[in-house]
């Protein structure tokens, strides 16, 4: 600030102040009128001399300030002036560098040149030349290392691709595990009293007969004690029976015309029956909303075998793997779940229509809006299609190891036999074909060729040839997988 402005301010400020105090001691009563007249000139001196005091001190006091202050800017001054020579210096020494260094790479350019120009020379080559001929020199070095390592990686991902399987497949089989004991052509009735035998035979065998010609199957009261054995091919009408009979034993009241009634009445509610198997089997594969129609068809799979497995005990176990293998390699789990619970419904309808199961089943799924992705994994399950999606591998991968495990599938020893030589022999009948070996249960057939009769261009059209015959002439279960190997050799001796 301004000393004199300041100056000016104090002295303002003690005129102010004076006035006012003139007017304090005007405003007091005088004892005296002399008093009065002798009072008033000193106090007004006094004022003014303590006003001119305080407005030099003001001065003096923003004079110290200003001097302070102007310090301070100098120094400030003096410490820009020197930074910025510092900088300059600073500048200077790295345009001096910079230009150094263009200076040395201008010489190392000219060297280089120079260099090159020295060795093309010797060479007699010019610098691409030589420049292609160290690559190829690099590149046939390093081609078998490559290769080593190439094949080193492969073999790695292999063995670590086939374990990853082994793991998923071994767990999947783990959690499609079910307690089930297969009935192929029976079913057992238990009762705890003796006398119930007689009761069900009747007098002279009256009531026996009525229940056998009521429900079309075989009744045999001569097994161990406490125990029935009905008999039949048909799974539906030997559950029927077995229903028929367990009623009776309840109601006590077994006579003819009570067992046709009864009969009459299971068969009438079978319907239910069939329902609450389907639910059973939905519920235990975690799949809801069904239209009833389907859930009752899928209630049927309790007494369809095939090969002596269960359709329902396979239809639960193959849905399980399929889920879990879904589950461990990221595809769609819900697709995947109505895959496996829909690929054999069409087995249901094999006796009653024309056309294979495959076919049969997709057509039955079309009527109720089913997702084409779910249909088209139906359709695929025994590769009769291209697979259109992971999930329908899935369901196929299921599919073999439910069907192929061991002791899945019941068949004769004597059926089983016949079944794979005819498969060799079917193989065998071909031209130019030189041995033939069916191996994994029938479901492969591998052929070994003569290469001087079949060439490489033939190989596909005699693979599909022997896979077409084999399917027009031989009955099997799934699948069977041709395969054409034509090998030829080189021999020398040493000597």
């Amino acid at each position: 600030m301004d000393p004199v402005l300041i100056a000016i301010v104090a002295l303002l400020v003690g005129g102010a102040g004076a006035y006012a105090y003139q007017n304090v001691i005007k405003g007091r009563l005088p004892q005296t009128k002399k008093d009065k007249e002798d009072k008033e000139p000193t106090d007004a001196r006094e004022i003014i001399l303590d006003a001119k005091n305080e407005a030099f001190k003001i001065k003096r006091e923003a004079e110290e300030e200003t001097r302070k202050v102007r310090s301070e800017v100098l120094q400030l001054e003096a410490r820009v002036v020197a930074k910025e020579e510092t900088l300059d210096k600073k500048i200077s020494e790295l345009e001096s560098r910079e230009n150094s260094f263009k200076l040395r790479e201008e010489e190392i350019e000219k060297g280089k040149g120079e260099l090159a120009g020295k060795l093309e020379k010797v060479a007699g080559i010019t610098r691409e030349e030589a420049k292609k001929l160290i690559l190829e020199a690099t590149e046939t070095k390093l081609k078998s290392e490559v290769s080593r390592r190439i094949r080193e990686a492969e073999e790695a991902v292999k063995k670590e691709a086939d374990e990853k399987a082994k793991a998923i497949l071994i767990d999947a089989m783990k959690n499609g595990a079910t307690d089930y004991v297969a009935e192929y052509t029976t079913s057992i009735v238990r009762f705890e009293d003796e006398d119930m035998k007689g009761r069900i035979i009747g007098r002279e065998g009256r009531n026996i007969r009525a229940f056998e010609l009521s429900t079309g199957v075989d009744v045999d009261l001569d097994d161990s004690p406490g125990t029935i054995r009905l008999s039949s091919f048909d799974g539906e009408r030997r559950e029927v029976a077995k229903v028929a009979l367990e009623k009776l034993m309840v109601d006590g009241r077994i006579h003819p015309a009570r067992i046709e009634e009864i009969v009459e009445q299971v068969r009438s509610d079978f319907e239910k029956i069939r329902r609450a198997e389907g639910e059973k089997l939905c519920a235990a594969v975690g799949v809801h909303n069904l239209p009833n129609e389907i859930v009752e068809t899928l209630g049927r799979f309790k007494w369809r075998f095939s090969y002596g497995q269960n359709l329902l005990q396979h239809t639960e176990e193959e849905t399980k793997i399929g889920m879990a293998i879904a589950r461990m390699i990221g595809a769609d789990v819900n697709m995947v779940r109505l895959g496996c619970l829909f690929h054999d419904i069409g087995k249901v309808f094999t006796s009653e229509q024309e056309g294979t199961h495959v076919q049969l089943g997709v057509d039955y799924l079309k009527k109720f809006n089913i997702d084409q992705k779910v249909i088209n994994a139906v359709a695929e399950h025994h590769e009769d299609k291209p697979f259109s999606a992971p999930e329908s591998v899935i369901v196929w991968i299921a599919d073999a190891i439910s069907g192929s495990r061991p002791g899945a599938r019941h068949e004769a020893v004597e059926d089983y036999i016949k079944r794979v030589t005819e498969i060799e022999n079917v193989a065998s009948s071909f031209k130019g074909v030189d041995k033939s070996f069916a191996i994994a249960a029938g479901r492969e057939v591998r052929v070994i060729v003569y290469p001087e009769q079949v060439d490489d261009d033939t190989l596909t059209v005699l693979a599909h040839d022997i896979s077409e015959k084999i399917h027009d002439s031989i009955t099997y279960p799934g699948q069977v997988k041709v395969t054409v190997i034509r090998e030829t050799r080189a021999e020398s001796v040493a000597h």
